[in-house]
């Protein structure tokens, strides 16, 4: 089984109402259930805005430190999931639905490597 990381992308600008967030929060809440009755859950949490990141970089022995995100976009990092499936087409297949739920682009991406159920 292979384990996917399902990146949610979040434009800049004002947070949607609370009517939309309570329905795509009940959205993601039925998608985690299902997840988690299927065995394919392992975590996801949402993230603070891209200004509270700290970024670290490393340069001749020392290490930078920069307030802010590591690149600046117009879209940002929103959230993470993390789920295993047992191939790419599945791991897609609940991407879908977190587009769906979300209303926003999501990335799937393969971690290396196999886990133990």
């Amino acid at each position: 089984m292979k384990q996917y990381l399902l990146s949610m992308y979040q434009p800049e600008g004002p947070v949607p109402s609370p009517e939309f967030l309570e329905r795509v929060m009940a959205d993601l809440g039925v998608l985690r259930r299902e997840l988690e009755s299927t065995g394919s859950w392992v975590f996801g949490n949402g993230l603070h805005a891209p200004d509270t990141a700290t970024v670290l970089r490393p340069g001749e022995g020392e290490v930078l430190v920069t307030d802010g995100p590591f690149t600046e976009g117009k879209e940002y990092l929103g959230g993470v999931t993390v789920i295993k499936a047992p191939d790419l087409d599945a791991a897609l297949a609940w991407g879908r639905r977190y587009a769906l739920a979300t209303g926003l682009p999501i990335e799937v991406r393969p971690f290396q490597g196999e886990v133990g159920d």
